[in-house]
């Protein structure tokens, strides 16, 4: 999508998208407060153009790998207790050493939050996360840069590289991030081909900036992360693991955490939904690292359904994008408080007081009570037509 540094030719894809940025009816700020994460979803679909919110909710080709992470989620019941103490909750997490606030952290989202935030891009996603007690993952595409956004706050966030051009691009990147104070290196490893993004390219904004070669991307190898890994001398993520076999192989590597995802169904087409994934990876890695997870996630209870499978904490991409729209640096901070009250009361309502609780008795199968889609959890939801 965005890149470091862009080149002198414009981006007709780029140029497309900050064209139809976000597009408010008044210029007065959003609602201090939103009551319910079905407000942030509407607000975000009123705020963005028709464009910006095909990219920012559209899938590969079909959307099935799209609307399978949400219908899988939807394919799980949660099993409750009662008659328990539940007057104490506690919520917090840990990644590689570092407490959270909650087990839920902002996912990598390139350089959309440019395109929904022009002036600031990142920025106000990396503080949002450090004012909640949380972390967040800034792309090697952030705008105003990932330099910009460690700098904006005062605790150490998290690096996601997508690899563009050659060996030498990497390396100065990894140096740079280093020296920006970044804590953790995450490699984006399901991105060796771009996806077809289908809504993109009807609306003529697929076109994208020629960076590099594109064949040192489509080329890398296991071997590679090794050599990252000693290049930053830092903690290891491995991000687009969606097999036991990669999972086994990253912790071979050196991955310190395995992150579960399939790039929210832009990627792969047909493939299966993360959550279906998450319990053979957590199998295969068998303590040997810490397991994130993402995919389809729209509410608090898809939090719970993750951890109890294993993962330690949860990413939101698409959920980021919305409340970024809808009310900027305030939104993201409301939409994570919003997050936290439902986990809480639906651990409250299971008679969980922990998340060292959770574990996979939990969750059942069950039949989804409606058709599942990009914002099939909000039941209130009406598309803007």
């Amino acid at each position: 999508m965005a890149k470091l540094k862009r080149p002198p030719r414009k981006s007709v894809r780029n140029a497309h998208l900050r064209k139809h940025s976000v597009q408010r009816r008044t210029r007065k700020p959003a609602a201090p407060e939103f009551l319910s994460l079905q407000e942030i979803a509407l607000a975000a679909r009123r705020n963005l153009s028709a464009d910006l919110w095909n990219h920012l909710v559209g899938g590969a080709d079909s959307e099935t790998t799209l609307k399978r992470n949400r219908q899988a989620l939807d394919s799980l019941a949660l099993r409750q207790r009662v008659l328990v103490d539940v007057r104490n909750i506690d919520i917090t997490a840990t990644l590689l050493g570092q407490t959270l606030s909650s087990p839920v952290f902002l996912a990598p989202v390139g350089g959309l939050v440019g395109f929904i935030n022009p002036q600031e891009g990142a920025v106000p996603v990396a503080r949002a996360a450090v004012a909640h007690g949380t972390t967040a993952f800034i792309s090697t595409a952030a705008t105003p840069g990932f330099e910009a956004a460690a700098a904006a706050v005062a605790e150490p966030l998290i690096f996601q590289l997508y690899v563009r051009a050659d060996r030498q691009w990497v390396e100065d990147i990894l140096d740079r991030v280093k020296a920006a104070g970044y804590r953790a290196l995450c490699v984006c490893v399901d991105r060796n081909y771009y996806g077809r993004r289908e809504r993109d390219i009807i609306s003529r904004a697929s076109v994208r900036d020629g960076f590099g070669d594109p064949s040192f991307q489509m080329g890398l190898q296991w071997s590679d992360l090794v050599w990252m890994k000693e290049r930053i001398k830092l903690p290891l993520i491995v991000k687009g693991v969606a097999t036991a076999e990669d999972a086994r192989l990253s912790v071979e590597h050196g991955a310190d955490v395995v992150y579960v995802s399939n790039h929210g169904g832009r990627q792969l087409d047909y493939a299966q939904a993360t959550i279906e994934v998450l319990p053979e990876v957590v199998a295969a890695v068998d303590g040997r690292a810490e397991i994130l997870w993402d995919g389809g996630v729209q509410r608090g209870t898809d939090v719970i359904k993750a951890l109890a499978l294993g993962a330690r904490a949860v990413g939101v991409g698409k959920l980021l994008g919305w409340s970024l729209a809808a009310g900027g640096e305030a939104g993201v901070k409301r939409m994570l408080e919003l997050m936290d009250v439902e986990i809480r009361t639906a651990m409250g309502l299971m008679g969980v007081t922990s998340l060292a609780q959770l574990n996979p008795s939990w969750v059942r199968p069950a039949l989804p009570v409606g058709p599942s889609g990009v914002t099939s959890a909000y039941p209130w939801f009406e598309e803007k037509k």
